[in-house]
Order: C-alpha cells, then structure tokens, then sequence
C-alpha cells in the first residue's frame, strides 16, 4: 500500500538528490552536531555511514500548523509573547509535511545498518498517514510496533471530545529478523513484588508458583506421563519431563496436599518484568526548548536497540535529549538541526568530545 499526494518523487529521484553533497571532513568515529537542512546533512552523511548506524529516534514536526517561540527570560521555556525568539516553525501543507517526512525517511533506511532500528515520535493526527509512509519505506514486515506514549496529566480541556494524554511512537526494523535487541526488563517496587511472589520459604525467600503444564496438546515427550501424571487435557508439559527430576531434586518443585506439583520462581532471580506497548513518560514541566522529551524514555529506547559501540542519530535533535542520553550510555551520536535555538541548546548540555559542523 502507498500513500499517493501531489509532487511525490520516486525513490531513486530522492536518492539522485542526495548524491550532490559532499561528505562532511575528518567525521568517522565521532560523535557529532550538525546545523543546517536535515536533508543535506543525511545527503553528505551517506557518503561515510551508509549502512553504519543502529539507532535512530526521531521527533520531527507534527504538521501542527504552530509556531514554537522562546524566551530568554525564563531558561529558554516555551513562550508565545511578543518579544520571544522564533524555534521553529511547523507550518507545512499537509502534502508538503508527508513528502517531507518520506524524504528524509528514505535517507534514514539507507543510513541504518542491518542490525539497526527507528523510532519516530508523532502524534495520533497525523500518525496514521506516518504509519503508511513508514510501510511503503521500510517495508509492512519489519514493522515492530505501534506505542502509546502517555505523555502528560489528564486533560480538563472545555471541548466536545475526550482529553489527550498520549501520542505514538512507530518502532520499524532494518531487518526484523536481525535487530538488536537487548530485553531490558523493567523493575517492580517492592510492594508489587510481594503481590507477585506472595510466599516465603524456610531461609526467607519469597517465592511464587507456575504450574508444569503449558497450553496445547502434544504427541511427543512432553505429551507422556510423568510419575503417573498427565497433563491436563489439552495442555503438555513445559519441557521435558526429565528436566522436572532435576527440578525436584534441587528443591525447586512443591508439591501440594493433594498432589499437585508446580515449579518455585524466585523474587531475589526475578529480573523485573518486559516493557509493554503503552508506555509512560511525562516530558519536563518546564522544558529547556519547545517538544523536549523526557529523557528516561530515550535512554530506555537506547538501551534496547543499540548496542555501547552502535551510534545513535537524532536528525531533529532540538535540545539535544537524545544525545546527552546516548552519551551518558556510553553510544556515539550524531545530531542534526535547522534551528539555531536548538543546537546552541544542544550545546549547553555538557555533551563531551564531539564535532560540530555546518551545512
């Protein structure tokens, strides 16, 4: 399926435009901050890191038909009065904003490695067109998934329609067969660790039971009685019945008073529970620069998908988030913007040994 708008140009015409700049001097192997057209800087970027990159997080303009200002007065927060300094502008016809997007997109999958993995920050009017665009680009299978981001308070807004908490984060494969993936769990606090491990052992350990037994039927070794017992209908053993002699033997099976037996799972072994798809994160109550988002949700999204030695790039960096969380989780990053008012934000952010460029 493809998304069809007036002036949409093929995939090897956007290409064909890239190919006019040049690379960016003495920028393999290092961290950098790029000013200028995110186009061009991805353009002369393909020239050293084709293929290269393993993360990308994007947050670009949601086609909000807005103006975002600043003002110096109170460290840079969002401000509409007159006196305050132009961001950026998001003012692009709704055909102008797409091929935009689906631009710089193309020149992101060239960048991406095999391994590697976008996200791409929208919100919920214009994500359902992103959805699309990101189909055609990066191909319906290496889609990962569709995530909700709550992102403030509830809303008491005086309108007919329900308040808005949330936008979405689209998670896209190079290759969805080969992207890093680093199952980073998340913690529980310790009282919903003792809801989920109610019971404690004889040396204090609280613990929790599952039972032996899986969903669906099996004609093979795990179908096969063990010790006299089935499993119950439609259901087979977890694994081989072998393996609960062992289990039994180390202590690591109750048994009930009537004879049922179930596994021992630990809470001092659990190692928290797997990220969902609805996700929160509140951004900042007093942002540094317009759409600044919360930092602990890209230091999570890095973690995942990259790798100490991948580098992660930012191509609307704005105050340059993404970059001091890569940084501090030791992954080289490339950030590019347009305003002048994000990347001397991105600047006052202790970022460490980078180059800076302009284009």
């Amino acid at each position: 399926m493809e998304l069809q708008y007036p002036n949409k140009i093929s995939y090897t015409e956007i290409l064909s435009k890239a190919e006019h700049f040049d690379a960016f001097d003495d920028i393999n192997n290092n961290s950098c901050l790029i000013f200028g057209e995110n186009f061009n800087a991805l353009s002369s970027l393909l020239k050293t890191h084709k293929g290269k990159i393993d993360l990308i997080y994007i947050d670009p303009p949601f086609n909000t038909n807005q103006i975002y200002t600043v003002t110096q007065t109170r460290k840079n927060t969002i401000s509409r009065s007159r006196n305050s300094l132009i961001a950026y502008s998001d003012n692009m016809s709704r055909d102008e904003f797409l091929e935009f997007i689906r631009e710089r997109l193309i020149l992101l999958k060239e960048l991406l490695s095999e391994r590697g993995s976008i996200y791409l920050h929208i919100n919920n009017k214009v994500g359902h067109y992103i959805k699309i665009l990101m189909d055609e680009v990066f191909g319906e299978k290496n889609f990962k998934n569709d995530i909700t981001r709550i992102k403030s308070n509830p809303k008491n807004f005086s309108r007919k329609a329900y308040g808005n908490e949330k936008d979405v984060i689209y998670f896209y494969a190079k290759n969805h067969t080969k992207n890093i993936w680093n199952e980073i769990k998340i913690s529980v606090d310790n009282e919903k660790l003792a809801k989920k491990f109610p019971k404690i052992d004889k040396d204090g350990r609280r613990y929790t039971t599952i039972p032996l037994h899986a969903p669906g039927e099996s004609n093979g070794i795990t179908g096969q009685p063990w010790r006299g017992i089935n499993p119950p209908e439609g259901r087979h053993w977890r694994t081989d019945p072998a393996e609960f002699d062992k289990l039994d033997f180390l202590g690591l099976i109750e048994w009930s008073a009537t004879g049922n037996p179930r596994i021992k799972k630990f809470a001092d072994e659990y190692s928290g529970k797997k990220m969902q798809d609805v996700w929160t994160f509140k951004d900042p109550q007093y942002p540094i620069y317009p759409t600044e988002k919360n930092i602990e949700m890209l230091k999570f999204i890095i973690k995942q998908s990259s790798n100490p030695h991948s580098i992660v790039l930012d191509c609307f960096c704005g105050s340059g988030t993404t970059l001091l969380a890569a940084q501090e989780l030791e992954r080289k990053w490339i950030g590019i913007d347009s305003s002048k008012i994000a990347i001397d934000t991105a600047k006052s952010r202790n970022l460490k040994n980078y180059k800076y460029y302009e284009c």
